[in-house]
């Protein structure tokens, strides 16, 4: 069955660009004199989160460049392996840009191309993403992009300020994503050193999540989920468990907040997308050098989400903007 649909998925790639007219010969990406140009977009799931980006990224570009840009959207479907069919695909057509929306698409990017300008979105820490020694903010070669990192000192600090008499906090994650484990370590490191008891749940994909929820919940007092891909398209299921077991959650991003969570310190994805957006502008139609480019990020705010407060009897603290205002 997995063959089958690899093999239909390179189908539907290669009747997207014929469609497209992606068979163009390209030099480079920011070639000068050029007039249009072909985007291909890897997206690695569909979420609220991710797809904000994607959104944000098309608009801020079609706004700058209009009717010049042709985009090629796809999405992996959560498969790793549908990440590296994808972007093998936009290389062989010779797309002039590749937008890697989340750490598994960025790492296929890396990997299939040294030449054609590569923009991440939803990225958390390119150093762990890409395996970076003394990663600095410029990654060189053809590869930058926008973070998703909101400081997490001060996520971590939410949770002994909404929670004050917590003592064990969960920390729930999925094993398989790099970005998650870089942030689970940074605020474990934080709790502890203020004293405060933790344990790491991680699942391996969408399986086993909600045993390890559970779990989490039977053996903590608050739960932490750090911004997650495989958490943020689970959020339903982490939902029913959290509300019945009365847990609550401090939440990476507002995406899985929203759905799970609490209360988050987190970014718009879609302004992340449309900073995005416009470093590929600058790519694209001024020939700036991709090699040169800082890693980009945008503003924090903090929210919660008054359905799961209500839900769970808990009084929002004052500073925090409701979700859905």
């Amino acid at each position: 069955m997995k063959k089958i649909m690899t093999t239909a998925l390179l189908v539907f790639v290669a009747a997207s660009f014929a469609f497209a007219g992606g068979g163009k010969e390209t030099d480079s990406a920011a070639e000068r004199g050029k007039t249009t140009w072909t985007v291909g977009i890897c997206q690695l799931v569909q979420h609220t989160a991710l797809d904000a980006a994607t959104k944000g990224f098309r608009d801020a570009l079609t706004d700058r460049l209009g009717d010049k840009v042709t985009f090629i959207e796809q999405n992996a479907s959560g498969e790793i392996n549908n990440c590296a069919t994808i972007v093998n695909g936009f290389v062989s057509h010779k797309v002039d840009l590749i937008l890697a929306n989340a750490t598994p698409a960025l790492q296929a990017a890396a990997s299939a191309t040294g030449e054609i300008p590569v923009l991440g979105t939803a990225i958390t820490h390119y150093g762990t993403a890409l395996d970076i020694a003394n990663y600095t903010g410029v990654i060189g070669g053809n590869i930058s992009g926008t973070s998703d990192l909101a400081p997490l000192d001060e996520q971590a600090r939410m949770i002994t300020e909404w929670f004050p008499n917590a003592r064990r906090v969960a920390l729930l994650y999925c094993s398989a994503e790099p970005n998650s484990i870089f942030q689970i370590e940074q605020v474990e490191s934080f709790l502890n050193a203020e004293r405060v008891s933790t344990g790491r749940y991680s699942f391996t994909d969408t399986n086993d999540i909600a045993a390890v929820a559970e779990r989490a919940c039977r053996e903590c007092d608050v739960i932490y989920i750090p911004t997650d891909n495989t958490a943020a398209s689970n959020t339903e299921a982490i939902a029913n468990i959290v509300v019945s077991t009365g847990t609550p959650v401090i939440a990476g991003e507002e995406g899985i907040c929203s759905g799970c969570g609490v209360a988050t310190l987190s970014i718009s994805y879609y302004d992340l997308g449309r900073t995005t957006g416009e470093m590929a502008a600058r790519i694209l139609a001024d020939g700036a050098d991709i090699s040169k480019m800082r890693v980009e990020y945008t503003e924090v705010t903090r929210k919660y989400n008054p359905l799961m407060c209500q839900a769970l009897g808990i009084t929002p603290l004052p500073g925090y903007e409701a979700i859905g205002n």
